[in-house]
């Protein structure tokens, strides 16, 4: 079976370099806000060309931690792309903000730009877009604060231009993956970033002082110093993604593939199928691993079914029948071959 992810290869790929750090660090005793958190944030800045970046637990509090220090809290309202990973929509609802659930465009599962307008009332105070599986998204011209939800799609995005704030994943799983959870706030306001890293910790500006209310949204050194090893061949591990994607999109073109991107990093290579159940059954028989990212919009989720104020069509269709297909940058030839005769045999 060609699994659609294994994180074992990644593993074995950086064992031997992460046995040294992790000897370095356990040596240092220095196990939080140390130099590898440190260095970890400025080669990460260097690599997306930002002026800043803060590391913190992870992408979900990457994004709660961008709204808190924009100042997005109870009584304000957030638009919410009504298909995107649930965290998107809980880092709202930690502030005390209530998520606006907007549906998103048809050809690529992003917020659809034209709805935000029609949603927005006299609380709403941001707006973020998600580059969901790694594809750019549309950052709309509007006077709404604007966070761009970039947790799949290291290397796709990064300058803010008209954005406050990006928030960044670095969930095993992910392009940029860690050896735990983590994630970033990549800012260009120097008084957002000390924002940023003063809610990180407890809103403490010197010991024992705490200037805000907040709790611990650390990275731990040992995360910092897995992402140092991983970041130099992201844009490699990138391209290979990419690879694997127009491999398949050119193996089968008669498949209901998402409108192509040339930025797209390919954090989920996905496909449309009317009929999921037995598209993936018939692809497990050939032996190919698949995966479903997500199978609810927001709109559906129990917890959240109460925020939506509008149908969401798209978004309900796109949880219907999305399908992941394996594309990791450890994948063999192959393996990438056989996904791609696989496909070519199948139907819509």
């Amino acid at each position: 079976m060609v699994p659609v992810v294994d994180l074992s290869r990644r593993g074995q790929r950086l064992a031997g370099a992460f046995g040294d750090a992790a000897r370095r660090i356990a040596a240092s005793g220095s196990f939080l806000l140390g130099a590898e958190t440190s260095a970890f944030e400025r080669e990460f800045s260097a690599w997306l060309i930002v002026p800043d970046a803060v590391a913190v637990s992870s992408g979900a509090s990457a994004l709660q931690l961008a709204l808190a220090a924009l100042g997005v809290g109870p009584g304000d309202e957030v638009i919410v792309p009504a298909f995107t990973a649930v965290p998107t929509a809980s880092a709202v609802c930690a502030v005390g903000a209530v998520p606006v659930l907007v549906d998103v465009e048809a050809e690529t599962a992003n917020l659809d730009g034209a709805l935000i307008e029609s949603a927005r009332t006299e609380r709403t105070k941001a707006v973020i877009v998600v580059h969901l599986y790694g594809r750019p998204a549309d950052v709309p011209v509007t006077d709404l604060l604007v966070i761009e939800d970039a947790a799949q799609a290291h290397g796709s995005v990064g300058s803010q231009g008209r954005s406050a704030a990006v928030a960044y994943s670095f969930y095993p799983t992910k392009n940029l993956g860690g050896i735990g959870d983590g994630g970033a706030v990549v800012v260009a306001d120097p008084e957002l970033g000390a924002a940023v890293r003063r809610l990180r910790v407890h809103g403490m500006t010197e010991l024992y002082v705490h200037e805000d209310i907040s709790q611990n949204f650390r990275m731990s050194e040992v995360e910092a110093a897995w992402l140092r090893l991983a970041l130099p061949t992201l844009r490699d591990d990138n391209r290979r993604r990419a690879d694997i994607a127009a491999r398949y999109r050119e193996a089968a073109p008669h498949l209901r593939w998402p409108a192509p991107h040339p930025d797209h990093v390919y954090h989920q290579c996905v496909v449309r199928a009317s009929d999921r159940t037995a598209f993936r059954a018939r692809l497990a028989e050939l032996g190919v691993g698949t995966g479903v990212h997500y199978p609810l919009a927001v709109t559906q989720q129990p917890g959240y079914q109460h925020f939506a104020r509008t149908e969401c069509p798209q978004a309900v269709a796109w949880a219907a029948e999305c399908v992941s297909l394996p594309c990791f940058p450890e994948l063999t030839d192959t393996e990438v071959d056989h996904v791609a005769q696989s496909l070519a045999g199948m139907s819509q």
